[in-house]
């Protein structure tokens, strides 16, 4: 039985010198795979670390463009604002100018004989009252007519001296 013993322990360390070399064969196999996937994953933090940089730009861009848009909305109500003011003063004027407008068409009043609160002197056929600013050009060019034909049926009037309400005789239109 020695024999038999002998023969079947000596296979015994062939064997496990055999499994050894597979299990070191295995662990440095284990350890390259191990590798590349250290090598794969460090690409992969650098891609998110990439993503993330992409993130925050696209968060800083989205609130930078909501900022922008109530900016906008801001600017939007002051200018409605601006121009309803100035709607507002353009109505104001145009009732103005049409006060203006409607007084100038009002008869004039005049005193009677220099004594006040004289009556509304009205101008008769061929008669023309004066106005604050009239003139003798400007009496003749809205009546249609020439200075020199007004003055010459108006003989006694001081054409420096115009007074408000003053009756002046119109020519006949030629």
């Amino acid at each position: 039985m020695d024999t038999i013993s002998r023969e079947n322990n000596s296979m015994l360390p062939v064997g496990a010198i055999i499994v050894g070399v597979i299990a070191l064969l295995l662990g440095g196999y284990a350890a390259i795979t191990l590798s590349k996937v250290n090598t794969r994953l460090a690409d992969h933090d650098n891609k998110l670390a990439r993503v993330e940089a992409v993130e925050g730009a696209a968060n800083s861009a989205s609130a930078a463009a909501d900022r922008t848009s109530k900016d906008l909305q801001a600017l939007r109500q002051q200018t409605q604002s601006g121009f309803n003011e100035i709607s507002e003063a353009i109505r104001n004027l145009v009732t103005t100018v049409t006060k203006i407008e409607e007084s100038g068409k009002k008869p004039v009043v005049a005193a009677k004989d220099g004594k006040k609160g004289g009556e509304a002197a009205v101008a008769g056929p061929n008669e023309y009252i004066v106005k604050a600013g009239d003139g003798g050009t400007k009496i003749a060019k809205t009546a249609g007519v020439s200075l020199a034909d007004l003055q010459a049926v108006n003989p006694g009037v001081d054409w420096t001296k115009l007074k408000v309400g003053q009756k002046l005789k119109l020519p006949a239109k030629k």
